[in-house]
């Protein structure tokens, strides 16, 4: 059975409600990073070496040799390495980074297969930490990891990385995906202001378009960014429990409610003067270049708003956009009672039972390592001690303190809880049907059955 986080209706508008307030706070600074890197040769466990007081104990590691399989790539590989590399400091081991591409199912499973597993891998899909639990591929945590966990995280973020009662995975990496950042430029040139509900998003965009400016740009090329668009407005429109249901397919994808939130968004995929390129250059945008096209002429951009988690922070980083001033962020607007919270993550498991794996384990689940990453930007830690000065700018940290703040009241996302075959493999399920809906929106029914048949076969109904 999936670990899903329950909440009520209740809970979830106060979480959004909590965010918007912490978003409505002055953005003022930029998001920035450091160099990071640092001496190799270490191997004690004491000493943060960045001048806070180690909060964990490692052991010395020096000879050991470690690979870390994750998805990261760009920017987002360079911020993790910083944490990899102070864990060598720490230790003295050595660890290499090994990019999965999308499919981390699919890398990852023929790296087992294959008799080569990486020791460590960051899984996004919480449906694939099952999956490889249940095959027997990846090792409980050990009594060090575990005091991390209970200590540094709240108990729905430790559910998730559980299976049959028996701890596996350590979020170290989490995400507010109910967020769209916008170009502060063409919403002051089209004379509009952050929309709340969603019939106020759909005027909004016309009117920027009316000024000249595409309003929405639309990753299409990834289909993971359309799950997300999806699950935002089924969530806010159907509700919690019907969204827990849809995410372990105990209703249909052919249930009334989703046809609802289709319909609500092909609103948006099926009017083309609202997205960037229109619906066809939707499909043939990936997802940084439909970030950076909204930052990277800041007076005379390509479109003026683009929907998607924190992480489009580092997306604008490769850009002159300075974040509170050029670029601004407002949560998902409300289709339903209140703007949804859908959140996700990256959970770090051990594929090998080896005292390096479990070490690096250990140390994620620290604040430690957290912070690190925290410093550089484009990133939000689910762990609830860390301090949120750390974090590069306001922004950010306002998004942090409302994740934390939010403690359970969130839901995750559900295509990372679906089996991989339907929600986390490229080119097929989840991302297939929704990029064929996003090329003819108005097909709202042929959508349904594409969905449905993908998920009963995924899900072995």
């Amino acid at each position: 059975m999936r670990t899903s986080v329950r909440t009520t209706r209740s809970r979830a508008r106060r979480a959004g409600i909590a965010l918007a307030a912490a978003l409505a706070l002055s953005l003022t600074a930029a998001c920035g990073g450091g160099d990071g890197g640092g001496d190799k040769s270490g191997g004690s466990g004491n000493g943060a070496g960045d001048g806070r007081e180690s909060t964990v104990e490692l052991p010395d590691l020096k000879g050991q040799k470690l690979q870390v399989a994750a998805v990261w790539t760009g920017p987002e590989q360079k911020n993790f390495r910083k944490v990899l590399d102070e864990f060598e400091k720490r230790t003295g081991a050595e660890v290499g980074f090994v990019p999965t591409g999308d499919n981390v199912a699919t890398f990852v499973g023929s790296k087992i297969e294959g008799g080569a597993p990486p020791d460590v891998a960051m899984l996004p899909q919480v449906g694939v930490l099952h999956q490889f639990a249940e095959k027997g591929w990846i090792k409980p945590l050990k009594a060090e990891a575990r005091e991390q966990l209970e200590k540094n995280f709240s108990q729905g973020w430790r559910d998730l990385g559980a299976h049959d009662g028996e701890q596996y995975g350590v979020y170290f990496k989490a995400a507010n995906k109910s967020l769209v950042w916008y170009n502060t430029a063409a919403f002051e040139n089209a004379g509009v202001s952050e929309p709340k509900t969603w019939d106020e998003f759909l005027e909004t965009a016309q009117t920027i378009s009316d000024s000249g400016v595409p309003p929405v740009s639309v990753g299409g090329a990834d289909g993971w960014t359309l799950t997300d668009w999806f699950e935002n407005v089924y969530l806010s429109q159907a509700g919690p429990e019907k969204y827990d249901q849809l995410a372990k397919h105990e209703i249909k994808w052919t249930d009334p409610s989703v046809k609802e939130a289709l319909t609500t968004l092909g609103e948006l995929f099926g009017r083309k003067e609202l997205l960037a390129g229109g619906n066809q250059g939707a499909l043939r945008t990936e997802f940084p270049k439909s970030v950076t096209q909204v930052f990277a002429d800041v007076q005379e951009p390509q479109a003026a708003m683009v929907y998607e988690g924190d992480f489009v922070a580092v997306n604008i980083g490769d850009t002159e956009a300075e974040i509170g001033q050029d670029a601004k962020v407002f949560p998902f607007p409300a289709v339903g009672e209140s703007s949804p919270v859908v959140s996700a993550g990256d959970a770090a498991v051990a594929l090998k039972d080896s005292e390096g794996a479990h070490a690096l384990l250990t140390f994620l689940a620290s604040t430690d390592a957290a912070a690190i990453w925290a410093e550089q930007g484009g990133f939000i830690s689910p762990n609830k001690e860390l301090d949120t000065s750390v974090y590069p700018d306001d922004v950010q940290r306002d998004i942090a303190e409302a994740l934390i703040a939010a403690g359970d009241d969130f839901r995750f996302d559900m295509s990372d809880q679906a089996p991989a075959a339907f929600g986390g493999t490229k080119g097929e399920g989840e991302w297939k049907a929704l990029q064929d809906f996003l090329a003819d929106p108005g097909d709202v029914a042929g959508a349904q059955r594409e969905l449905e048949a993908a998920a009963a076969k995924a899900y072995g109904d």
